[in-house]
């Protein structure tokens, strides 16, 4: 895997690891060329508005699949579902604004959560603590 993963990743420097390792089970896996990169156009699509309210239908159309099939397909290609991704995105953004000094209502709707105690409780299970204790712990200097 070391060798593979050292020539995907020398061949396209602007790829994750994930995203070479995507690219070696294409190569190796049932998913075709279209399948594949309509799913990676519906990541995008979420990397790019996780701040705005997204349904899984939306999720669904930027990929040009039907709902069922589309969470099928996604949960395969990257082992995890549409909205757990989404969530992670919008956690991930909210721990930098966090760190920054943002205020918390402030981070809650800006990373695309419309509670506070949803985003709360959200950010406690997927980080371990609160976004309070969390913006504590790592207070930039």
């Amino acid at each position: 895997m070391g060798k593979a993963f050292n020539e995907n990743s020398m061949s396209n420097p602007h790829k994750s690891f994930f995203e070479t390792e995507i690219d070696r089970l294409y190569k190796n896996g049932p998913f075709s060329s279209k399948m594949y990169v309509q799913v990676r156009q519906s990541k995008a699509f979420m990397e790019k508005f996780y701040m705005k309210k997204i349904e899984l239908d939306d999720m669904a159309k930027a990929a040009f699949l039907s709902r069922f099939h589309y969470v099928r397909v996604f949960r395969r290609m990257y082992g995890l579902t549409p909205r757990a991704y989404l969530r992670d995105i919008r956690i991930s953004k909210a721990k930098e604004l966090l760190k920054n000094g943002e205020a918390i209502t402030t981070v809650c709707f800006e990373v695309g959560y419309d509670s506070l105690s949803t985003f709360s409780s959200v950010f406690k299970k997927c980080a371990g603590c609160t976004p309070k204790e969390y913006q504590l712990r790592n207070k930039a200097i």
